[in-house]
């Protein structure tokens, strides 16, 4: 069997010689070739040089084109900021300032499709036979919460109706969206929604499954697989996500694992994702990296797995920790070494101290992040934090801990975050993985200055 033909086995939940594995090239593909992200997203020539390059590195069975939560956004108006290392993040929210109506309709000839369908024309040609390629397409309500910005999340409570309208056109996005890929080549879709990772069962229900499952059913009526792909504490969606009408669903290493594959194999579906994404792969060693591979190898066996990071992979992530995982992959007699010699350093950051907070003149509000100008639920949980501070003056600090650095790393073992994004208000977990609305957090907040100027 191909690569391809293990992958989409495997996204088929069947049996396969052994698990498939896709990591999941975005930037990352930049760093391969000396390339900053700015110039890699937006050139298709660039695309399939950092493609070849992964595939000769990494032995994959899969690879995503672009993996750009951004790209249709931009097609709608909404404002970019470019960096080296990461994609674009949304810097303006046109429906914060028109009315569903006034946006232009979505075309795939705008933007940058048209350079990222390039670079999928001519990896297809490339190495089409040998792997799967995955084209990436913003969920409906990531994409409005671009559409909208925090705004969606207080819309949800005071006009429900205006917030599924909105879901309504970002659902139709997708569709269009998944067709441009599909008519270039694409052999599954990815969904992608990290922001539903931050609401309830109830809301995802509510503004989430009906509209995902609109774009999963065209999917299928295009004869493609498709998989949901959620970052993030999704703890509390996982049995509502393995009800929806996807393939496959993947997942980050915030996840119970074997849940995941009990609740997916129950509905009879695929589950990948897990490999721990900062910790191991970008920030720790290639013993580190096996032993996580084997890991969720071992849980995941060898039907209906695909073995994956949980997000895009950092620009920075050395290429030998990837290289570490494939062998894991490819090679059982590897695999058994691995088990037998390798080992984890422990770090007692020892190094990070944190305020004494309660002695401090300011509230300091701590957002632990994976990085706000990568992570679209980072992005918009540090922007919350900030509209609220807005409220309150002077007196709140704010600060990011991003844990795709060693202190953010520190900063999150020491304040007791076990979710990313998080708010800690003067050192207390307080927003574990949900993003509040600006009234909820600015008065949680408020109280929190209440009692310091009483003390």
């Amino acid at each position: 069997m191909t690569g391809r033909d293990i992958l989409l086995a495997a996204l088929r939940n069947q049996p396969a010689p052994r698990a498939a594995w896709v990591p999941f090239v975005g930037v990352h593909g930049g760093k391969m070739i000396g390339e900053p992200a700015a110039r890699y997203l937006q050139s298709s020539e660039l695309i399939v040089k950092g493609l070849t390059r992964a595939c000769e590195r990494y032995r994959p069975d899969g690879l995503p084109i672009v993996f750009d939560l951004q790209l249709e956004a931009e097609v709608l108006g909404c404002g970019m900021h470019w960096a080296d290392e990461t994609p674009p993040s949304v810097m303006s929210h046109p429906l914060t300032g028109c009315k569903l109506p006034d946006l232009a309709p979505f075309d795939a000839s705008r933007g940058r499709f048209p350079t990222v369908m390039e670079a999928l024309r001519t990896t297809k040609q490339r190495v089409g036979r040998e792997i799967g390629l995955y084209g990436v397409v913003t969920g409906p309500f990531t994409l409005a919460l671009h559409l909208m910005g925090t705004n969606i999340f207080l819309e949800m409570f005071n006009d429900p109706g205006a917030v599924k309208a909105v879901l309504d056109f970002c659902a139709e996005v997708g569709c269009k969206a998944a067709d441009a890929y599909l008519d270039n080549g694409a052999d599954v879709i990815a969904l992608v929604d990290p922001m539903t990772s931050q609401i309830s069962p109830a809301h995802f229900a509510e503004f989430v499954a009906d509209y995902a499952n609109r774009v999963f059913d065209h999917i299928h009526a295009r004869g493609a697989l498709a998989s949901l792909f959620v970052c993030g504490n999704a703890t509390r969606n996982l049995e509502a996500m393995c009800r929806t009408r996807a393939d496959n669903l993947s997942v980050d290493e915030n996840i119970d694992f074997a849940r995941l594959r009990d609740l997916a194999r129950a509905e009879g579906k695929s589950f990948g994702g897990n490999l721990k994404l900062t910790t191991v792969l970008l920030l720790g060693s290639e013993d580190a990296a096996k032993l996580d591979a084997i890991r969720c190898l071992d849980i995941g066996g060898t039907t209906g797995f695909v073995l994956a990071p949980g997000c895009d992979l950092p620009y920075a992530t050395p290429e030998v920790n990837l290289e570490a995982v494939a062998t894991m992959v490819h090679d059982p007699y590897q695999r058994e070494i691995a088990r037998a010699t390798a080992h984890v350093n422990s770090t007692a950051f020892d190094d990070v101290n944190l305020p004494d907070y309660d002695n401090e003149p300011h509230v300091i509000v701590d957002v632990v992040t994976l990085d706000s100008a990568s992570c679209a639920p980072c992005q918009y949980m540090v922007g919350a934090v900030r509209d609220a501070a807005r409220q309150l003056g002077d007196g709140v600090v704010i600060r990011e801990h991003k844990i795709t650095t060693k202190s953010g790393l520190g900063h999150m073992a020491k304040l007791g975050v076990g979710q990313i994004p998080t708010i800690c208000i003067d050192g207390r977990v307080t927003f574990p993985s949900l993003i509040p609305d600006i009234p909820t957090l600015a008065d949680a907040i408020r109280k929190r200055l209440q009692v310091k100027k009483g003390s």
